[in-house]
């Protein structure tokens, strides 16, 4: 296993490479083909200005312990980064890079944005094992190509990421949610997109058929009750809503509901407005979060929900057996325009197919 401790070390490394290169970093998720390279000891905070709103951290530095640094100072990442060690049944440790690479957002995607969105600076080693720079450690306008934004979500397959820089919220002081069972999915769907269209800041809305309809405002305690009140009337029309003190969204973030791991799953966005029809048509269970923007969904092992589907929407198959993942593909594939420009980029950052096998689960 290789372990570089710098990025000097991680760059020779990559030079160094004849073949594939598998590279983990917390390892939660699916292995891959190829060698062995962690990042796990390119790890710890480099940066933290509290009063700018703004971190720099290694690739390889454990959420856990930037969520602990951030807690301490009453703040908090804006995209809610969603765990898979539950769904996927895997040990390890949630690293930044991981998080960054897979561009992993929770509920709170809707208003706040994605991963993508709070990243302002990369640094990453690519296949030639050149050291490439990109952003800092401020917002500003960008010309030409967005790297920042390119290794987001790019799931190791143009770079190792090795440094990141992020931009920073607030923390919240109380949260509530307000859930009304019964609903049907049009009426789930509706219901959400009427509260997410209110001046009432609602950061999470998820439907799930047993555990019902859920909306959840976070501020500060006065305002948090004075909003809640207020959304719950605005929603009368749809139904009997309560005032819930035993949601867990954290549960909810990381789809515990499918942590046994009987059938594939399937992570799923769409149109909320295509939602209700798309869900009627699965075959296993499901569950809708970003006020229906994102459907998780159970699926027979081996079963293809791209070719179910019927709809617009791009579908990520996150938990099935190798063969399945081999046959099927990983994500979803994109028009040919796209599919072309995605093969160029990457020859450009990885001529030598270093890291051609990086599409983890």
């Amino acid at each position: 296993m290789l372990e570089p401790e710098s990025e000097a070390d991680l760059a020779r490394m990559v030079r160094d490479a004849t073949g594939p290169l598998e590279v983990r970093g917390g390892g939660t998720r699916a292995p891959l083909a190829g060698g062995d390279l962690t990042t796990r000891r390119m790890s710890g905070i480099v940066l933290y200005e509290p009063g700018a709103l703004t971190m720099v951290a290694r690739a390889g530095t454990p959420m856990v312990e930037i969520e602990d640094a951030l807690t301490r100072e009453g703040q908090r990442l804006a995209f809610e980064p969603w765990d898979s060690r539950r769904v996927l049944g895997r040990d390890g440790t949630p690293t930044l890079g991981g998080c960054v690479a897979t561009n992993a957002s929770g509920p709170r995607r809707m208003v706040a944005g994605a991963a993508r969105d709070s990243v302002i600076g990369v640094r990453f080693v690519d296949g030639d094992g050149a050291v490439i720079k990109n952003g800092g450690r401020v917002m500003k306008n960008v010309t030409g190509i967005d790297l920042t934004k390119l290794m987001c979500g790019s799931r190791g397959r143009l770079g190792i990421l090795t440094e990141i820089g992020l931009k920073l919220l607030p923390g919240v002081a109380a949260t509530a949610t307000l859930r009304a069972h019964g609903l049907d999915p049009a009426g789930a769907v509706a219901a959400m997109s009427a509260a997410l269209g209110t001046p009432f800041e609602v950061t999470g809305a998820v439907h799930e058929p047993q555990l019902g309809t859920m909306l959840r405002i976070e501020g500060s305690e006065t305002s948090v009750a004075y909003r809640a009140e207020r959304l719950r009337h605005a929603l009368a029309a749809y139904g009997e809503w309560q005032l819930e003190g035993d949601v867990s969204w954290t549960d909810l973030r990381d789809a515990t509901g499918f942590a046994a791991p009987s059938d594939d799953l399937w992570r799923i966005s769409v149109r909320p407005s295509h939602a209700a029809q798309l869900v009627a048509g699965l075959p296993g269970r499901w569950m809708m979060d970003w006020g229906g923007g994102l459907i998780w969904a159970e699926a027979p092992a081996g079963t293809d929900l791209r070719a179910l589907m019927g709809l617009p929407g791009h579908a990520t198959l996150i938990r099935a057996d190798p063969e399945t993942h081999a046959a099927l593909g990983t994500i979803h594939p994109g028009s040919d325009a796209v599919e072309r420009l995605t093969r160029d980029i990457a020859a450009r950052f990885d001529p030598r197919g270093i890291f051609a096998g990086a599409v983890p689960a």
